[in-house]
């Protein structure tokens, strides 16, 4: 003490005493602060070392190196590789721009066995939903009576948004439920239970996978079916229909009786 004491005035006393500082915070935060390194950092398995490699040139610099997210894009933590393979599968992810919705677009940028790895890779920064297997998402087998009921839960559950038939419809801010025509099973599927977008999810507790499967089999059904009227007019339902059958038909009623009055008022 008497040592220190002795030489406090010294021109290096001050830088040193800050720099002895410094290196003591250092060190007591380098024990007592969490751990940012991720599980799959240390996770030997090749798909998912794959995919971390995959994703670190993808997609970390929006959604942080740890799937953390950030002010340009959310978490990855928890949405499991079902929400990988849904975004990256309908070419949605990576998002050429910011824009309010990223787009379906038609052939992905990935491979299947890339997107299956950055999957892995997600799936190890938290619990989520797993890719399905073809049996919880195929309408094959459905009867004519499960295809309906499917309707009623697609009527009741998603054609606010969704439009009666699939088409599609505009939201908010920007945003719009996207048609679902041309779209595989297995993307309906993982739609559902991770909620992309504007969405929300439907977990198994909301609908089982005896109901997903039943709404697939409905717009399949749908998407299959002729136009035997011609004119689909959306497929909006009866307030397009009433709407053109007004047009047309008081327009040409309109029209007729002022004929007949012109025709009238020639005869006299």
């Amino acid at each position: 003490m008497r040592f220190l004491s002795t030489r406090r005035k010294h021109p290096a006393a001050k830088p040193l005493t800050l720099l002895l500082a410094l290196f003591m915070m250092g060190a007591v935060y380098s024990v007592v602060s969490p751990a940012q390194q991720s599980a799959a950092d240390s996770n030997t398995n090749p798909q998912v070392v794959q995919g971390k490699g995959l994703y670190d040139v993808t997609c970390s610099s929006c959604h942080g190196l740890n799937g953390e997210g950030s002010s340009q894009a959310p978490s990855l933590i928890g949405v499991g590789a079902a929400a990988v393979d849904f975004q990256m599968g309908t070419r949605r992810m990576p998002m050429a721009k910011p824009m309010a919705q990223a787009p379906r677009n038609s052939a992905p940028e990935y491979t299947p066995e890339e997107i299956e790895a950055i999957g892995a890779y997600v799936a190890t920064l938290g619990a989520g939903p797993a890719v399905p297997t073809e049996d919880k998402y195929s309408p094959a087998g459905l009867t004519d009576a499960e295809v309906a009921r499917g309707g009623e839960l697609f009527r009741t559950n998603c054609s606010a948004c969704h439009n009666i038939e699939g088409n599609g419809g505009a939201l908010s801010n920007g945003a719009y439920a996207p048609s679902l025509h041309g779209v595989s099973s297995k993307h309906i599927y993982e739609a559902l239970r991770t909620g992309p977008q504007q969405m929300p999810i439907f977990g198994e507790g909301a609908l089982p996978d005896e109901d997903v499967q039943q709404i697939i089999g409905y717009l399949s059904k749908v998407e299959q079916q002729p136009q035997y009227g011609g004119l689909a007019l959306g497929g909006i339902g009866p307030v397009a229909e009433g709407f053109w059958g007004w047009i047309l038909g008081i327009g040409g009623l309109v029209l007729v009786a002022m004929w007949l009055a012109k025709k009238g008022a020639r005869a006299r």
